[in-house]
């Protein structure tokens, strides 16, 4: 039965001062490490809450917010995927971890590509969930729709009550929304080559409605080795999981079976 992080205390929590910013961080359970980086707008219990009971029975978990996102205040800095890569190696070095398996959400997706891709002795194996590393795998309807997005749409919401429980400053909701809306309308693509090249494992997990487009995934998928015929070349290093009857937000509350898809691939 999945359990919930309301019931399970972090291990270790704390602030890592890393470039610029004091990165909040939770740690739970014991084991080999996993780092997790959380979806747009998230906190790590509204992005995490089911998964990480799953996770933590067999690994050390570390669930961390990045800039502007939950405990971890903003500053006067763009958003870029190399910034926040460089945010995540910087905590990971600050907590002496010298390689950590990273899974990443939405938009935690393209900065574990981009952490694999500047960092790979850090990353261990990558787990993609509903992400991309190229805005055009999103399908145009997605990407018309992140344009439309403000702050008032979130009012009343739980994603918003999270915010406010716990920001450093609840009355910067406003502008920390305008501020990821305008990044996440910036076209970007880490590269084909880059992905081709990765030297880690991917496990890419996606739902069949999700948003993101399914000839993406199939062309992703085969950069990264697979699509072959498997009894004649052998299975490849990297795995593609399509979840059935799941959307990009209803994916996340399938814990047990995102879990019993994860772990089986790390633990290879």
């Amino acid at each position: 039965m999945t359990g919930s992080l309301a019931q399970q205390k972090p291990t270790t929590s704390g602030y890592a001062p890393v470039n610029g910013l004091k990165i909040y961080y939770e740690s739970y359970g014991e084991g080999a490490p996993i780092v997790l980086l959380h979806g747009s707008f998230m906190t790590i219990g509204t992005n995490w809450g089911q998964l990480i009971p799953e996770l933590s029975k067999t690994h050390k978990v570390i669930a961390l917010e990045m800039q502007g996102h939950g405990h971890t205040a903003d500053i006067d800095r763009p958003y870029s995927y190399k910034a926040l890569a460089d945010d995540v190696a910087g905590l990971l070095k600050y907590l002496n971890i010298k390689q950590a398996d990273v899974i990443g959400y939405s938009f935690g997706a393209p900065v574990c590509y981009q952490l694999a891709i500047a960092y790979p002795q850090l990353v261990g194996k990558l787990v993609i969930i509903s992400g991309v590393y190229k805005r055009t795998g999103w399908q145009p309807q997605v990407r018309e729709a992140i344009n439309g997005i403000t702050p008032e749409l979130f009012a009343n919401t739980p994603m918003k009550q999270a915010y406010d429980s716990v920001a450093p400053d609840p009355a910067h909701w406003a502008a920390f929304i305008t501020k990821m809306v305008k990044f996440a309308g910036q076209d970007f693509d880490l590269g084909d080559d880059n992905i081709k090249h990765l030297s880690s494992p991917v496990l890419m997990i996606m739902g069949d409605n999700d948003g993101v487009d399914l000839e993406y995934t199939a062309s992703t998928y085969q950069l990264l080795g697979g699509g072959i015929i498997g009894d004649f070349a052998g299975l490849p290093k990297s795995q593609l999981a399509i979840i059935p009857n799941s959307s990009h937000v209803s994916l996340m509350g399938k814990a047990e079976i995102l879990s019993g898809i994860i772990l089986p691939f790390l633990g290879r």
